[in-house]
């Protein structure tokens, strides 16, 4: 029985390549390193490597016995034992001396190779040498004592032969000369007829030609070196770096711990990624809707059209913008979410719960207005600061009183604070990592979801134990936000795309949203709310438009 197909299988080939192909890129410099060893290695091969050239010489090879003694033209010559003789040492000796280095014997069949083109009586010397006349001169001198030594095998043969025959018409001799004396002259006919037979044997053997063969085509000195050329062996060297790139930039990012695309944050978090904020903040504002434009200003404003719009969205109730570990920025994350769900026209509190010095309230411009005996600005409840985000309006902030040990837990005063916001439009709540503070746990089944800060330092391990242990509280995560810096990331190679967004426009705008960006979510849409039990299960209210 088969398993059920998973509802995103329709997207796992193509996207998986795109996502191995983004991360092998993200290595680059590894890659690049890489081709320029095969680089370096191919051009020392070339000025390294001495010159090579080999020459060829051909010998056909006859039979070295006559027909006439019954033996079939097609198993005259067996080249495979031919080549073996070609090979020998005796053959090596004659050449060596033909050459006038008889020292040489032993190490001059080194750069020797003898073959045979199928189905043909041909055998291929082919010598490689330093120099291409020196390649020519032994490739001829192997040729030349081959057939030499083939020819005096041949004339052992002959002499083998013929002197048996010879002994053979002595006796009939003999023989003739015995009856001839006893009986007569014509006594002795029917041997001189076997002796004239055998003397035309002896005639007809010694009328072989026994030379074995002709060379049929002499070596010439090569005009060039043997081998690849310098072009060929530089792009070897060229592809064998890239090869090597692509290996070692697929093993770094199998064993890198970090989660390096969309596709593994999701993975690894089991909840979607919401945003990615591009590029760096810029002059280290902290806040940066309303008043500093660019790229990452309209993905705070996008990632605010989600969580207000979104399927299982935010349009009012309570968030918790958290890091996985220590490093992650979430304050950046929870105070421009709240100016840009401020510029869309909700009455945002964000809770800093982060206990860090200088809180967010000495970080970020507050808005100017008569102070009350509280410290605070007018209009603001006490204890309580208004921020001014520029354009996009105002939101109450509730600083962290605990101080920089942050000792002290959060859950209580935090708890009281959740249930009494009943008139903020939306309240969010920042806190120090999940990992890092038990904060964040206790907080997180307070509140309508947890929005998870990563980046390129994040680990795969870190959003897993992140996922667990939300999960284990009551929390529910939303989302993922991915920070990815001022260079080039991987997650901009993203294996599943971002859900589709209306534009921006829609939610700076503080009025009516256009009809085609509004299916499906009904005037007064709220924040997901805390589960039953919570308490501030009855204090989450209505957006304002």
């Amino acid at each position: 029985m088969t398993s059920p197909a998973h509802p995103d299988d329709r997207y796992d080939e193509p996207d998986q390549l795109r996502d191995q192909v983004h991360r092998l890129l993200s290595y680059r410099a590894t890659i690049a390193f890489a081709i320029a060893l095969g680089l370096l290695t191919g051009v020392l091969v070339v000025l390294l490597r001495a010159d090579r050239y080999s020459a060829t010489s051909d010998v056909l090879v006859r039979s070295r016995m006559d027909p006439a003694f019954g033996v079939s033209n097609d198993n005259q010559v067996l080249m495979g034992t031919e080549r073996q003789i070609a090979l020998s040492p005796a053959v090596a000796a004659r050449a060596a001396g033909a050459l006038g280095e008889p020292s040489r014997a032993d190490a001059l069949p080194a750069g020797l190779r003898v073959t045979s083109p199928p189905n043909t009586q041909v055998l291929r010397f082919e010598y490689t040498a330093a120099t291409a006349r020196w390649a020519a001169q032994v490739s001829n001198a192997f040729a030349e004592a081959y057939l030499a030594d083939r020819r005096d095998r041949t004339n052992a043969l002959v002499v083998r032969m013929t002197s048996g025959l010879e002994q053979q018409t002595a006796q009939l001799e003999e023989r003739i000369a015995a009856q001839e004396k006893e009986k007569g002259k014509n006594a002795a006919a029917g041997l001189r007829g076997q002796n004239e037979e055998l003397q035309k044997r002896i005639s007809d053997i010694r009328a072989f030609d026994t030379s074995g063969g002709d060379i049929v085509r002499r070596a010439e000195p090569p005009t060039r070196p043997s081998g690849p050329g310098r072009a060929p062996l530089i792009g070897l060297g060229l592809l064998g770096g890239l090869l090597l790139g692509i290996v070692l930039a697929w093993l770094r990012a199998a064993l890198e711990p970090r989660a390096r695309s969309v596709g593994e944050v999701q993975g690894a978090l089991g909840a979607p990624v919401l945003g990615i904020l591009p590029g760096a903040r810029k002059g280290g504002e902290l806040l940066e809707v309303g008043r500093a434009g660019g790229d990452r200003a309209e993905a705070y404003r996008t990632l605010a059209f989600r969580l207000r719009h979104g399927e299982g969205g935010t349009a009012g109730g309570s968030l918790l913008v958290v890091a996985p570990g220590p490093g992650g920025d979430a304050e950046a994350v929870a105070v421009n979410l709240a100016a840009a769900l401020a510029e869309a026209g909700d009455d945002v509190l964000l809770m800093d719960a982060t206990a860090r010095t200088p809180g967010l309230s000495a970080r970020l411009p507050l808005a100017d207005g008569d102070v009350g005996d509280t410290g605070a600005p007018s209009g603001a409840a006490e204890g309580r600061v208004v921020v001014d985000a520029g354009t996009a309006g105002r939101f109450t902030l509730l600083p962290d009183t605990r101080g920089t040990g942050g000792d002290a837990p959060a859950s209580a005063p935090l708890t009281d604070t959740l249930a009494s916001a009943g008139s903020a439009g939306a309240v969010l709540v920042v806190t120090r990592s999940v990992l890092e503070s038990a904060d964040a746990l206790a907080v997180a089944p307070r509140v309508g979801g947890v929005l998870v800060v990563g980046g390129d330092h994040t680990r795969r391990d870190e959003l897993k134990r992140v996922r667990e242990l939300i999960g284990c509280s009551g929390g529910r995560v939303l989302g993922a936000v991915l920070d990815i810096g001022t260079r080039r990331s991987p997650f901009l190679g993203a294996s599943r795309p971002l859900p589709a967004t209306a534009p921006t426009a829609a939610v700076r705008g503080a009025g009516e949203l256009p009809a085609q960006h509004t299916e499906g979510t009904e005037q007064g849409e709220k924040l997901p709310q805390p589960q039953k039990g919570s308490p501030v299960q009855d204090d989450t209210v209505t957006a304002s438009r």
